[in-house]
């Protein structure tokens, strides 16, 4: 199968908060974590797992500091802060909280100031005899953590948010989690990209739902919207597909103002406005994908996660639109000023909200 790389690196916003990844070594005697993640954010003490940008926190501009610090001032800050960050990392085994070090760190030069910096922290704690498997997570302000534990071709993934703790690791071979549980896990995942952390699908969705409230239009348009996604999340997590993040994002924030601006101008269904949400939709698509291309999905039951994840997904937009219309749909949607104070207003906040993002993520 022949493979449309557009850009084989999606590189992350500098202000944006995304997962670290760590990837678990367990071993009879030892764990080691080794994470990828922006240490200027753990370093600056900004609470992660209050913000989505780091520019909405007092503490932006000290991150924004140590971001311009070269390796050796950045690793010099790091260590020096070791013992306020070290309680906020747990690595336990059997109930017990054990110690970690810092085995090493690797921080890249001062690059482009528009791009995360992302390093790489290696974490190291001493097992205490016999074979209890081990815990690991961090303090829910570290912001969410993405746990991989992989051995003799079986992986395990976690994604920790809140302060959780990853499943029992085991000293030989990989944690073991039930099909079941799995597919829950992925369907949570999905619904949680839509609500609460997908803003920007959830502005999209509203702006397809105050087109019309007639049913066939928003059933159309969902319908359109769904089966674009789903192609094109299927094909970026299986890596036929890949286009940088810098890309996608502004062209979702550029969707997002074009359905709200025809809700005002055109607000009628046809099949160009149909046809403009499908090709949104695979913008979408691609945007679900990079929570799923952190997270990686267990090979053995790659059809099945993905499935999941995809029906999280569709259920996070049907509340959104549920939740509209128990808001306003219903309680207004006959009245005859519906359309001017309502929807049109409604339209227009989203529009402009729209235009920000667009704004932002490719001027700022």
């Amino acid at each position: 199968m022949a493979s449309l790389v557009l850009g084989s690196v999606a590189p992350v916003a500098a202000h944006e908060v995304r997962p670290a990844v760590a990837d678990v070594e367990v071993s009879a005697e030892t764990v080691t974590i080794h994470v990828d993640l922006a240490v200027e954010a753990l370093v600056s003490g900004i609470d992660l797992g209050s913000v989505q940008d780091t520019n909405d926190s007092p503490l932006s501009g000290y991150y924004d500091q140590l971001r311009a610090l070269p390796p050796e001032a950045l690793e010099k800050a790091l260590r020096a802060d070791w013992a306020r960050l070290a309680p906020g990392i747990v690595v336990q085994s059997d109930g017990a909280r054990l110690p970690t070090r810092i085995a090493s760190v690797r921080i890249p030069p001062v690059g482009d100031a528009d791009l995360q910096r992302d390093s790489r922290l290696v974490i190291a704690a001493d097992l205490p005899p016999g074979d209890a498997p081990v815990q690991v997570g961090w303090l829910a302000a570290y912001g969410p953590l993405v746990v991989r534990q992989v051995g003799e071709g079986d992986v395990y993934s976690g994604y920790l948010a809140g302060g959780e703790l990853s499943d029992p690791l085991p000293r030989q071979g990989v944690a073991d989690v039930g099909a079941v549980a799995e597919f829950l896990r992925y369907v949570v995942l999905g619904f949680e990209h839509i609500l609460p952390k997908g803003l920007d699908h959830i502005l999209f969705v509203l702006g397809l739902f105050f087109l019309s409230l007639n049913l066939r239009p928003l059933l159309v348009q969902v319908t359109a919207f769904t089966l674009a996604h789903t192609v094109t999340l299927a094909l970026a997590a299986l890596k036929i597909v890949t286009v940088p993040a810098q890309i996608v994002e502004p062209l979702i924030a550029a969707s997002i103002v074009y359905v709200a601006v025809e809700n005002i101008a055109r607000p009628r269904l046809g099949w160009q406005r149909t046809a403009i949400i499908f090709a949104f939709g695979l913008l979408h698509g691609l945007g679900f994908a990079s929570v799923l291309g952190e997270i990686g999905l267990n090979p053995a039951r790659f059809v099945a996660d993905l499935v999941g994840f995809n029906i999280g997904v569709e259920l996070g937009q049907l509340t959104v639109i549920a939740l509209a219309y128990l808001a306003v749909g219903h309680w207004f949607g006959q009245r005859d000023w519906y359309r001017a104070r309502v929807a049109v207003p409604a339209s227009a906040v989203i529009a402009l909200v729209g235009a920000w993002w667009f704004v932002e993520r490719v001027f700022l």
